[in-house]
């Protein structure tokens, strides 16, 4: 019969050590934030984050990954995840997904961010305020003792049930730690009181990536970048979360990026929602 892979469990020291790896990359992201206008393209902002990263001692986790070629993913509007970095320049009214790994002393970081440009309209907006909002609920469900369903259903509630969002079915969260993916996965749908129960020690990534129109996607034929098969925009925001002795932690912090957007005129606000 099968069994599904073991959680690896961590100690509060190495949870400190994952800490370390998402505040790397919660600065990397800071640092992409401030840099992003139009006529940037891909390209530049991905050689800007690997050398960021290099420079203090890590390792972009996602450069060579299954042969993947960047040091980011950048998904631009229609986009889901996974966008493999180019000679695209960004264009006001555009929106970026960036996603970031790294590497540092054997443990991994990982947190996205989608950025909004000048000119995007207000449904788009609110389409990424939805998403991030959706996140911090999800987040909010990380207690010891609930279960992956717990932080599933709470995203799919606001985002497809509340909002009327399409929920990507098809790419999920998981876990983190010594591995840039581990068990358990955490998909953004299900049900409450279903899946791995949340224990001292877990590590996971959540990543909500939610559609403006339908929950639909299909992959270019490059083997990596996910497209809405609406071509309509996509959001995708994401943390890692780890329960240690006293409870839970955001590993990742987004306050950061959120402050380089205040100093970048290019880049609008995505505020939360109550």
């Amino acid at each position: 019969m099968f069994k599904p892979a073991s959680v690896l469990i961590k100690s509060d020291e190495e949870i400190e050590l994952m800490r370390a790896s998402n505040m790397l990359v919660s600065r990397t992201l800071a640092l992409v934030a401030g840099s992003i206008k139009p006529g940037v393209t891909g390209l530049f902002l991905d050689r800007l984050a690997e050398d960021f990263i290099r420079s203090h001692s890590a390792r972009p986790a996602f450069k060579g990954f299954n042969g993947f070629p960047g040091s980011l993913c950048l998904s631009v509007n229609a986009q889901v995840v996974h966008g493999i970095p180019s000679d695209y320049a960004l264009q006001p009214g555009d929106v970026i997904s960036v996603d970031c790994g790294v590497e540092l002393k054997g443990f991994y970081g990982d947190c996205a961010f989608t950025f909004a440009l000048q000119g995007t309209s207000s449904e788009v907006l609110h389409l990424l305020s939805v998403t991030r909002t959706s996140l911090k609920l999800g987040v909010e469900q990380v207690e010891p003792g609930n279960r992956i369903g717990d932080i599933s259903q709470a995203i799919q509630d606001y985002t497809e049930r509340k909002h009327g969002y399409g929920v990507v079915r098809e790419l999920v969260g998981h876990g983190i730690g010594r591995n840039l993916h581990e068990p358990p996965e955490v998909p953004n749908f299900g049900r409450r009181g279903q899946g791995p129960i949340l224990k001292k020690g877990m590590a996971i990534a959540i990543e909500p990536m939610i559609n403006m129109g339908s929950r639909h996607v299909k992959m270019l034929h490059d083997g990596w970048t996910i497209v809405t098969r609406d071509l309509k925009p996509s959001a995708h925001f994401e943390h890692s979360v780890a329960l240690n002795s006293q409870g839970r932690t955001v590993l990742s912090d987004h306050s950061l990026v959120d402050e380089a957007i205040k100093n970048n005129p290019e880049v609008l606000d995505i505020p939360e929602l109550s």
